[in-house]
């Protein structure tokens, strides 16, 4: 029995390793906000391998680029919140909303193994900042 308590202490985030990312401290409302962006983002990505699965390539590209593309940016208020990120973490937003317009035109052209290759460099961006960033 008292092997129990011993194998949850060893299990809890206590003794992991610390977390190398980058701490962004940010307001609580902004935090909540870009929380909340992310999650859309998510939302996004989930709909965009349906349609991809549909072969629904026009609706696909419209999504993307209104949801996450460059035209998305003042949607998602990114003005106000890039001043507060570190510049690499601006990068990598800036390098996923990028890549959501060249998904966007590449899903227009028909292709649907080109677009799901297009679709990786919008999930790769996302990783690189979630790897190198944390919020709390």
């Amino acid at each position: 029995m008292t092997t129990v308590p011993l194998i949850l202490l060893l299990a809890t985030p206590a003794a992991a390793e610390p977390d190398p990312r980058i701490l962004v401290e940010l307001p609580a409302p902004m935090q909540a906000h870009m929380l909340q962006n992310m999650r859309g983002h998510l939302e996004v990505l989930d709909r965009l391998l349906l349609l991809l699965a549909e072969g629904r390539l026009d609706a696909a590209a419209d999504l993307a680029e209104s949801e996450l593309g460059m035209s998305s940016l003042e949607k998602h208020g990114a003005s106000h919140m890039a001043p507060f990120y570190p510049q690499g973490m601006q990068q990598a937003g800036t390098r996923m909303h990028r890549s959501a317009s060249r998904f966007s035109r590449i899903a227009q052209e028909g292709d649907v193994l080109a677009a799901y290759k297009s679709l990786r460099e919008i999930t790769a961006a996302c990783t690189a900042c979630h790897a190198g960033y944390r919020v709390r």
